[in-house]
This record gives structure tokens, sequence and C-alpha cells, in this order.
């Protein structure tokens, strides 16, 4: 698990097709390694990879066709900065949100302006995963817990103050840029829950409905 807090940038070193997967080089640049072993994991912009090898200034991790096949990682290049966040401890502050590190799907920024000393980005999410965005829930953008602002249709905006800006690739993103996203963990739980109540046909105690839900910012109204 992961709280969306990015620990540092790092950078692709090397690339490496193997048989249909690939194998990636990545230097951490400021990210403390000391505690880090074999097989830990380490979110690079969102997605949850093991360290194979810990050559010293960085890690080596492989990337399944599963995950090349879920995310944009095939249009990696040598030299692209990434979002890097070492796994969730328990004494570690949950100063973002709880994140899992599997990437739901790949969105587009669609627009970005400047608000003040924020930046204003519009993204474009895939159909599968509107409904899990609501205006002031949160969501993961290549592994950086933020907030919502606001849903309308099939996009959604965001605020990115200056310190968020400075410390992940974001200020980097263009119109066309594709992104990780990870929706919020609550809303895919309430959705099984509520699916499961209506397959059993069973009346709910609590009297938990969609629309309720919505009522409540879990979910947007479609």
């Amino acid at each position: 698990m992961f709280t969306g807090i990015i620990e540092a940038v790092g950078q692709v070193a090397d690339i490496q097709m193997r048989e249909g997967d690939m194998q990636l080089y990545l230097r951490t640049g400021q990210l403390d390694l000391v505690d880090v072993k074999l097989g830990d994991s380490i979110a690079v912009n969102g997605v949850c990879l093991t360290a194979v090898q810990l050559p010293g200034d960085g890690f080596v991790a492989d990337v399944s066709r599963e995950t090349l096949a879920h995310t944009r990682f095939d249009l990696l290049k040598v030299g692209e900065k990434v979002n890097l966040e070492k796994a969730l401890m328990p004494t570690s502050r949950l100063g973002g949100h709880l994140v899992s590190g599997h990437v739901d799907g790949v969105g587009e920024v669609v627009e970005r302006h400047d608000d003040a000393r924020s930046i204003r980005f519009t993204l474009r999410a895939p159909a599968s995963l509107q409904r899990y965005i609501a205006a002031k829930g949160s969501i993961t953008v290549d592994g950086v817990s933020l907030t919502v602002n606001t849903v309308d249709n099939d996009c959604f905006g965001l605020n990115i103050v200056p310190h968020t800006a400075k410390e992940t690739i974001i200020d980097g993103y263009t119109a066309g840029r594709k992104v990780h996203l990870e929706v919020d963990l609550i809303a895919r739980y309430l959705e099984r829950l509520l699916s499961a109540s209506h397959q059993d046909h069973e009346p709910s105690d609590t009297g938990l409905t969609m629309e309720k839900l919505a009522e409540q910012g879990y979910l947007s109204r479609r």
C-alpha cells in the first residue's frame, strides 16, 4: 500500500525488452534506499513494482505484459522522469489516501492553464472509471494523491499547488499527455457492496443506495 505522497522524482536509466515484457532500471535520485531490500515494493508513477536488483543508485524492476497492457509504460523513454514512493509502513503518516499501486486505467490531459500560483488541469477519464470520480473525492494521478475539484461528463478538474508541481512530474504535463489513474478504494468497495446486495435480492438494513451515496458526494451523478 501507498499514500500518494511522492517521496522523490527519479529517472528512467535503461529499458530492456525481454521476450515480450520489460525490465526497467530506474535511478532514484533523492529517494533513500537504505531500508529497501530485494523484493520490496516501490511505486513508479503509481504502479507498484518489485525491486529485483539494487545497483546502488536506484533499482531494477520487471514489468509484466499484464502491467504493460494497462499502463502507459510502453511509452516510457530513457531519460524520462518518474514519480517515486516507497511502500507504506505501519508507522507512516497517511498524508494522502490509501493507494494500492494497481492502476485502474489511463487518462489524458485535456487542458492546462495557470491560476495565480497554482496550475489548473482538465483530464479525461476512460468510460469505465467515470462513475468512481466525484467532486471533492480522491484520485491518484501517476501516483500522486489529489482532490478532484470538478466533474463534467467524462472530464474532471484538478488544482495543483506550487509544492506539488515542484516535487512531482506534474509540472511537465501538457495537453495530450497520458497518465495513470487509480480511483478511490472506498468507491470500489462501495460499488461491490451494493452490487452484491442487489444480486442477492436482500433488503439493505442501512438503507444504502446509489442515490444516497451520490447525495453525500461519494459517487458522481451521471
